[in-house]
C-alpha cells in the first residue's frame, strides 16, 4: 500500500500559507505517494479544492481524517495538542515545530511513538541548502519588511527629478546580513534608496557590499558557529552603541532582521537610539515575534517612540502566501522525497540531513541540542 501524506489547513490565528501546492503534489505522486488534502486547507493561499483533486490528491473533510489517516503529515505550523493525540502511532510529522520552545510537546510526539522533522533544524550544510525552509521564509519576510517600510516612510525611497527640482532618496540602514538581511538590503537598492547595513560577523560585508549597500563597520566582531552570531560581552555591546546610534539618527528607514533559531532575538537597538532619529523615520522589527532588535517594539502594533514609528509586523511570510507556500512546498519535497522509494517511505537514518532534522524517533526526543536544552 502506498504511503499517505496528509495536508491538514493550518490552525494558527493569520496563517495563510500551505504546506503542499498542487505543482509539489504532482511530484509526490509521482513517486507513488497517495496525497489527501483537507478541504479548504489552500484557500487563503489561492489554490482551490479543485486544483488539488486535478494534481492527484483527494479531498478529506476534516483536519481529524488527516492526522488519523495519513502516514506522513506535513504542516507549516505546530500542531494542536489534540491534533497529536489524533496522530496514528509512528507517523511521520514534519513542519515548524518549535523544537526548543516545549519540552511538553516533544516528550509527548516522542511517547506516541511519532517520527518528527523539525524544520528549524535541517543542517546548515551546503547539501541541504534546497531544504532550508528557515532560509526561504526568510527571504519573503526580509522584501515583505522592505514594502512595509515603503509604505510608511513620508519619503520616497528612490532621487525623483520633477520640473522643480530633485528630491533625494531616503535613506535605508539594514541591520543584520542573514538571508532576511540581504534579501532586505537588495529590496531597497532596488526601490532606489541609499542602503547602509551592519552585521556583527565581519565575513558578512563583502556580501553587503556586492549588493551596493555601505557596511556600517563597528569595529566589533562576533562570529559564532553555525552561521550565526556569538552572544556580545557588555564591552563589545558598549562600543557596537556608539557608533550604530550614529547609522542610525541618519536613517530614514531601519529595518532590523537578527534572529537565532530557539532563543530570544538579540536587542540591538536602544531605547536611546531610537530616540535620536530624525522626524518620520520608521523601524520596522522583523524579529518582534521572537523578543525584538529594537528597545520599544510591540509585536503586532506600530507604536511612536519619539519622532520614530517603531512597527512590529507579525506573520510575515504570511502576507505574500503564494510563493511562500510554493517555496516552503519545494523545501518540504527536497527534504522528503529522496526517501520515498516504490510508494513508500524508508528514511535513511544514517543520512546527515535525516538524522539531524529529526526532533523526535524511535520513543525518544533524539536531537542532541535539543535534549541537552530540556535536560534529557
Amino acid at each position: 500500500m502506498a504511503v499517505t501524506i496528509g495536508v491538514p489547513k493550518e490552525s494558527a490565528e493569520g496563517e495563510q500559507r500551505v504546506a503542499l501546492t498542487p505543482e509539489v503534489v504532482k511530484k509526490f505522486a509521482a513517486l507513488g505517494a497517495a496525497i489527501q488534502v483537507q478541504t479548504g486547507a489552500g484557500a487563503s493561499s489561492h489554490y482551490s479544492d479543485e486544483d488539488y483533486v486535478a494534481a492527484g490528491a483527494t479531498i478529506a473533510d476534516s483536519s481529524e481524517a488527516i492526522h488519523t489517516q495519513s502516514d506522513i503529515v506535513l504542516r507549516v505550523g505546530v500542531p494542536t495538542n489534540m491534533q497529536i493525540e489524533s496522530l496514528k502511532p509512528g507517523a511521520v510529522l514534519t513542519g515548524f515545530l518549535q523544537p526548543y520552545a516545549d519540552r511538553a510537546r516533544a516528550m509527548r510526539l516522542a511517547e506516541r511513538n511519532i517520527t518528527s522533522f523539525a524544520v528549524e533544524l535541517v543542517p546548515r550544510i551546503s547539501r541541504a541548502q534546497s531544504m532550508d525552509a528557515l532560509s526561504s521564509q526568510a527571504a519573503v519576510a526580509g522584501y515583505q519588511c522592505v514594502l512595509i517600510a515603503a509604505g510608511q516612510c513620508p519619503k520616497f525611497f528612490p532621487m525623483l527629478t520633477y520640473a522643480a527640482g530633485t528630491i533625494r532618496p531616503a535613506r535605508a540602514l539594514v541591520i543584520g546580513a542573514g538571508v532576511a538581511g540581504l534579501q532586505a538590503i537588495a529590496t531597497a537598492k532596488r526601490l532606489g534608496a541609499i542602503v547602509e547595513a551592519y552585521d556583527v560577523r565581519p565575513e558578512t560585508k563583502e556580501q553587503i557590499e556586492s549588493l551596493g549597500a555601505k557596511f556600517v563597520d563597528t569595529g566589533v566582531s562576533a562570529a559564532g558557529a553555525g552561521g550565526y552570531a556569538r552572544e556580545l560581552t557588555e564591552e563589545e555591546k558598549a562600543q557596537q552603541a556608539v557608533k550604530l546610534g550614529k547609522a542610525v539618527a541618519n536613517a530614514d528607514v531601519l529595518i532590523t532582521t537578527a534572529a537565532i533559531p530557539g532563543k530570544r532575538a538579540p536587542r540591538i537597538i536602544t531605547l536611546d537610539m531610537v530616540q535620536g532619529m530624525k522626524a518620520g523615520a520608521v523601524v520596522v522589527d522583523m524579529a518582534c515575534e521572537s523578543g525584538g532588535n529594537v528597545d520599544g517594539t510591540i509585536a503586532g502594533q506600530s507604536v511612536h517612540v519619539g519622532n520614530a514609528l517603531v512597527i512590529g509586523p507579525t506573520n510575515i511570510t504570511s502576507r505574500m502566501p503564494v510563493h511562500s507556500s510554493d517555496m516552503y512546498a519545494k523545501n518540504l519535497f527536497n527534504l522528503l522525497s529522496p526517501f520515498v522509494k516504490d510508494g513508500q517511505f524508508v528514511p535513511d537514518w544514517e543520512d546527515d540531513v535525516i538524522s539531524g532534522t529529526a526532533l523526535t524517533h524511535g520513543g525518544e526526543v533524539r536531537h542532541t541540542m535539543v535534549k541537552k536544552v530540556f535536560g534529557l
